[in-house]
């Protein structure tokens, strides 16, 4: 790829849970995608997003460990992007607080996951209230043009160029103005219950969960209570969206003719989605093996990859501070 055409992409994960389906079909496999393509890739495991709803300290640190194992894995490949702890690049908390004296309340306040969680009762500390601001300073301090993002997620995308342009216009044209990356084929997971697959759910499947858990997740699908010689409709079916994401195009004209002739049991899908699941997630199951004996590889990536980060986030803190008045040391 030309120079002109590389682009600096950034998404990050919160390390709270163990990766699924949607993690997969809803950004690595765009991670992947970005990585054939030739751009600039930082992929970081936002930790300290994590403390907004994580207070167990072992757990953070085993969940970390293991989600980069888990990029590893599935085929993120440390020698064409920086996968990194964002607690390691500790310039970013630098960044946030010159940020966060820009961005006006209304601004927060606004923001769907905020609305969202106080909805849910979850307990309104500052740390939810100001995590858009992190998340500004996450992709900005890389100089990001693109986040791969779902389309639930623009918004995040939409205020972090909002706080950029409220930096811009008081201190001259520093920060840069990312895109989100939204790609057609991006899909919304169901999970097992219907609603979209999501840790924060329980409804999910998991890709390094052992085999028979696997079998468990995946047989315990919610369906109706259609009879085997109904008639059902593919595309009220979480069994049939589950399904399709492992399926060529011809293959999900043929399983929705068969949900729609009747015939057809839910216990025969579930069985070809297991089957279809461990053969396309096989081999990273099987390398995701030989990382667990392996901690130290792992870290190595992660310290090799922050130090990529803070080749390009040092420069721009550095020139943050000189556009507001702050010497640097």
């Amino acid at each position: 790829m030309s120079s002109e055409k590389q682009k600096v992409v950034l998404s990050g994960i919160q390390p709270s849970g163990n990766l699924h389906l949607g993690n997969y079909f809803g950004a690595v496999r765009q991670y992947l995608q970005l990585l054939d393509s030739g751009h600039r890739c930082y992929y970081f495991l936002a930790n300290y997003h994590a403390l907004t709803s994580m207070r167990d300290r072992a757990r953070l640190l085993e969940q970390t460990k293991r989600t980069a194992a888990d990029y590893l894995a599935l085929g993120l490949d440390p020698a064409r992007c920086a996968i990194y702890r964002q607690s390691d690049l500790t310039e970013v908390c630098e960044l946030q607080w010159i940020l966060t004296t820009v961005t006006p309340m209304g601004l927060l306040e606004r923001c769907h996951a905020y609305k969202d969680k106080i909805q849910q009762g979850i307990p309104a500390d500052h740390g939810l209230f100001a995590y858009p601001v992190l998340q500004a300073a996450d992709i900005l301090i890389v100089r990001a043009d693109l986040v791969p993002v779902g389309q639930d997620q623009r918004q995040h995308i939409e205020v972090t160029r909002d706080i950029a342009e409220y930096f811009n216009s008081s201190y001259g044209e520093v920060l840069n103005l990312p895109d989100p990356y939204i790609p057609d084929e991006v899909a919304v997971v169901p999970g097992r219950d219907g609603r979209k697959m999501s840790k924060s759910y329980n409804n999910t499947i998991e890709l390094f969960a052992p085999e028979e858990e696997v079998r468990s997740q995946i047989m315990s699908i919610v369906t109706d209570s259609a009879a085997v010689k109904e008639p059902k409709d593919p595309d009220r079916s979480n069994l049939y969206g589950i399904l399709k994401l492992f399926c060529r195009p011809e293959e999900n004209a043929e399983w929705a003719d068969r949900f729609r002739r009747g015939g057809l049991s839910y216990r025969e899908v579930k069985q070809a989605i297991f089957a279809r699941f461990m053969e396309k997630f096989g081999p990273a199951r099987r390398r995701r093996e030989e990382l667990e004996s392996q901690p130290e590889l792992v870290e190595q990536v992660l310290l090799r990859g922050v130090e990529q980060a803070r080749a390009v986030a040092r420069p721009l803190v550095k020139e943050v501070r000189e556009a507001v008045g702050i010497p640097n040391p």
